[in-house]
């Protein structure tokens, strides 16, 4: 798949020279430290020039405005949006330097004068637009979320953004049906296992995932897939047509782009609906709109980010429903591997690589 899609990039190519030359970030002779400040400082991940490894800094800690909170970081999910931002490739451009991390996992430290939701001492997970990987970060009190006691710190951080987008594509926007036949591609990675999770186990869909192996393959269909495809090794069309009898999907949960979105496309039935959730392939592809008038079909866009700022109630409820669900047994995150701090151009690596399944953490502790 790696030849098929591009995906050695040139970032990755860097990571893999930077990596053989010397040891790996964190240790003395490898990172870039800023200690002269004469307050409190934390470690955290930097990026400080894209499409490089990034580098371990000593950054000073900062005061609470009255709606923020300091957490500290015990575990950080990577996603592949981390990895695309460092590369200046993200929707989102930060400005340098600047920390990537999107969802995290902690325990509240200290709170702001005006936070009445959660109090030092909570375990909590949340979201914020960078910064996560570190040894500590601040977000304002309406981005986080109490970690019920069934749910460790690992499986916390794993649950925003996968399991936030899973349940806003397949749920608010596609309205998937009990049922429905629902297709989700790169099916083993973290979007992907947790979309087969919810469309098996919480919207009682009939799942099939596509992948790029057949281990991804059988993690998936444990996961509560009842077929799979190793697009790799067949033909995805034909084997959808017959799976569904020649009738087709219903839904299709892509993150994959390319030639793979343009088949799961022509694979949908009457009235289908197909997530545009990512391009982890590469290629973003064009949309035939002439198929879309002939089967009555809708492509729809899954930015689940932008919902924070344009419809934050549905933002919200994303991960709220997220928590509960994992909270009574529903859905459970597949942690697929587990990074330290100093190892996090590791961890994008082994992301970058596809050598992972589920979801990569980094932990702190």
């Amino acid at each position: 798949m790696a030849a098929r899609f591009g995906f050695q990039t040139v970032p990755e190519r860097i990571f893999r020279q930077l990596l053989r030359r010397g040891p790996s970030v964190g240790e003395s002779s490898s990172i870039n430290r800023v200690s002269s400040q004469p307050h409190r400082t934390y470690r955290a991940a930097v990026c400080t020039e894209l499409k490089k490894p990034l580098v371990l800094q000593d950054l000073q800690a900062t005061e609470l405005k009255p709606a923020e909170v300091r957490v500290s970081v015990h575990c950080c999910g990577v996603n592949f949006a981390d990895i695309l931002a460092c590369q200046g490739l993200y929707q989102e451009k930060p400005p340098l330097p600047f920390t990537p991390g999107m969802e995290f996992s902690g325990c509240v430290v200290e709170t702001g004068s005006k936070v009445t939701t959660v109090q030092k001492g909570d375990r909590v997970m949340g979201v914020s637009g960078g910064s996560a990987m570190a040894e500590e970060c601040i977000v304002d009190q309406k981005v986080l979320w109490k970690i019920p006691e069934e749910v460790g710190y690992e499986e916390a951080a794993a649950l925003p953004v996968s399991y936030g987008t899973g349940l806003l594509a397949l749920q608010h926007r596609a309205a998937t049906q009990p049922g429905e036949t629902v297709l989700v591609t790169a099916a083993a990675g973290g979007a992907g296992l947790a979309a087969v999770d919810i469309a098996a186990h919480v919207l009682q869909a009939k799942v099939i995932a596509a992948a790029g192996s057949d281990e991804k393959c059988v993690l998936a269909v444990q996961k509560g897939a009842y077929a799979s495809i190793n697009y790799n090794t067949s033909n995805l069309k034909e084997e959808l047509k017959k799976l569904t009898n020649k009738k087709g999907v219903n839904v299709v949960f892509d993150a994959v782009g390319g030639d793979i979105f343009k088949d799961a496309l022509s694979s949908l039935s009457w009235e289908g609906r197909i997530l545009v959730v990512g391009f982890a392939g590469g290629s973003i592809p064009s949309v035939p709109a002439n198929l879309l008038l002939l089967k009555n079909i809708s492509a729809m866009g899954v930015f689940w980010g932008r919902y924070r700022e344009q419809d934050f109630p549905v933002f919200s409820q994303s991960i709220s429903r997220a928590v509960q669900l994992c909270q009574e047994g529903k859905i459970r995150p597949h942690i697929g591997a587990v990074f330290k701090l100093q190892q996090v151009n590791e961890a994008f690596l082994q992301v970058m690589q596809r050598a992972s399944v589920g979801k990569v953490v980094l932990s702190m502790k």
